[in-house]
């Protein structure tokens, strides 16, 4: 019969080889997924700047058409202009809504 070597005997040989082993693997393995996540937030936060530059270019194509439309409005040869007065006297001011555009001059 062979000599029964105890388990914990196994144990206390192994453990130094397997930390020896491990160690390396576990940090190389920790090292990688810290760089893979730092280069994904990187690139969520240049899609996010990108979305928040279109959305201004569009808010302010938006309001350059509103102003365009207004501008047009009183021109339509009636005698009356859209900034004139109103049936009260009060001046009439352009509707013109704030949008997420209004930060567009912020620098990022």
């Amino acid at each position: 019969m062979p000599p029964v070597v105890p388990p914990f005997l196994v144990g206390l040989i192994v453990a130094p080889l397997a930390k020896r082993l491990l160690k390396p693997l576990v940090g190389g393995v920790v090292k990688a997924s810290v760089g893979i996540v730092m280069e994904v937030k990187k690139a969520a936060q240049e899609a996010g700047e990108n979305i928040h530059d279109l959305a201004a270019e569009v808010a302010a194509d938006v309001v350059a058409a509103q102003i365009a439309a207004g501008e047009a409005e009183g021109h339509s040869g009636d005698g009356q202009h859209a900034t004139g007065t109103g049936a009260k006297g009060e001046a009439r001011t352009p509707k013109i809504r704030a949008t997420a555009g209004s930060a567009a001059g912020k620098a990022h």
